[in-house]
């Protein structure tokens, strides 16, 4: 007497990937009752508005300075075409770049540090390519092979682009300081850009040490931690902001947007920068 709960037998090929022989035969393609694919749609709506955005930006070469604020995406502008920025602090390191706007050479670091990140992997496998769309719920695909094959392999160099990382945020804090003066280079100014770089720069700084390359640097491969307090009292400080890294992962983006889009208004006369003192 048959009771439902035996294994089936000769069902036929199956298909592979989490529907081959060896997994149980669930014909429903998942179990889930809940909107489980308004979290990643809204993944994919949010980064893919930021990459629409960003690009925008990075083409204009235009509008991404405004004394004394110079925009997070063509910071530090090192090219002689930022005209934008003479008298203001402007290197002119590299020439003309052949014409290309700065923003694209610099978003080169901190977009690699943020594609390469443990949870912008997740957010846009699952928002983009539906590996998987959600918990409990299986991916179309046929067969995975994780990041092992180009071009996924070259997620390991995560930890590099952390470096980089780095070093932009150190250029932004130096921004964030140099927005303490007014358009005439003087200092003890205050106006709400200076604000809205002071939240930006606490954010890219608080998402930069939440990385998990970062909590590996710090504590990693300590056998003994009483052997090593000093790194042990900074791995746990890490950990409680990797605990939060996906929300400040959000926060930083959205800031060091809006930060840019600020410097945009000013820089096209939308506006005049509001002075505090």
């Amino acid at each position: 007497m048959a009771t439902g709960t035996e294994p089936q037998q000769n069902a036929g090929p199956r298909p592979g990937g989490v529907r081959e022989g060896s997994r149980a035969a669930i014909a429903a393609p998942h179990l889930r009752t809940d909107r489980w694919w308004l979290a990643p749609a809204g993944t994919a709506l949010g980064l893919l508005a930021f990459v629409v955005y960003s690009t925008w930006r990075a083409f204009a070469n235009a509008d991404y300075y405004a004394a004394p604020y110079v925009s997070p995406f063509y910071s530090p502008c090192l090219a002689d075409n930022c005209h934008e920025m003479r008298g203001g602090p402007n290197i002119g390191l590299f020439g003309e770049w052949w014409g290309l706007s700065p923003a694209l050479i610099i978003l080169i670091f901190p977009l690699g540090f943020r594609l390469t990140c443990y949870y912008y992997r997740k957010a846009y496998y699952r928002g983009f390519w539906a590996s998987p769309p959600a918990c409990a719920v299986a991916e179309p695909h046929k067969k995975y092979t994780g990041e092992t094959r180009f071009p996924l392999i070259l997620q390991n160099i995560h930890r590099y682009f952390f470096y980089a990382a780095v070093l932009v945020a150190l250029v932004l804090s130096w921004d964030t300081l140099l927005g303490f003066r007014d358009a005439h280079y003087e200092w003890g100014h205050m106006g709400l850009g200076t604000l809205v770089f002071l939240v930006n720069i606490v954010l890219i700084w608080a998402y930069t040490l939440s990385c998990h390359s970062c909590r590996h640097i710090v504590g990693g491969r300590l056998k003994h931690f009483s052997r090593h307090p000093v790194r042990y009292r900074l791995w746990g400080w890490v950990g409680k902001l990797n605990a939060r890294h996906m929300q400040l992962a959000w926060a930083s983006l959205i800031s060091v947007a809006l930060a840019d889009f600020y410097v945009y208004l000013l820089a096209s006369g939308a506006f005049t920068d509001p002075r505090l003192f």
